[in-house]
């Protein structure tokens, strides 16, 4: 007696060509196509996912070094004296009082200075 896949080989592909929605020609018409491309956008989803953290981290050291120029220090000199004078302070809310409170900033690049 041969085995039919009926239901669960039908409910299987039905949710493949669901996620391949919107994809260009036949990659979400054709079931083949569409499976070897969902695969491929998952690898994708799930590189970037990681890609997306030293994306953040490169803006984020982008704008401090924007704001360090704009009161006359280098980027990396602003950082050793943070080090040095043991401000503890991430990138991100470096990069945020930079944006939001300048005058907070300056100060902190004046007790760089200093260290």
């Amino acid at each position: 007696m041969r085995v039919k896949g009926g239901n669960v080989t039908h409910l299987r592909r039905k949710k493949v060509l669901k996620q391949a929605k919107g994809y260009f020609g036949s990659k979400h018409l054709l079931f083949k196509t569409a499976k070897e491309q969902v695969m491929h956008s998952n690898k994708y989803a799930y590189v970037s996912r990681r890609d997306r953290k030293n994306d953040f981290r490169k803006l984020w050291i982008k704008r401090i070094n924007a704001a360090c120029r704009m009161n006359d220090i280098s980027y990396s000199k602003f950082m050793h004296g943070l080090k040095l004078a043991k401000i503890d302070v991430n990138r991100k809310m470096l990069s945020e009082i930079a944006i939001h409170n300048p005058e907070d900033f300056k100060a902190l690049v004046e007790v760089a200075k200093k260290a």
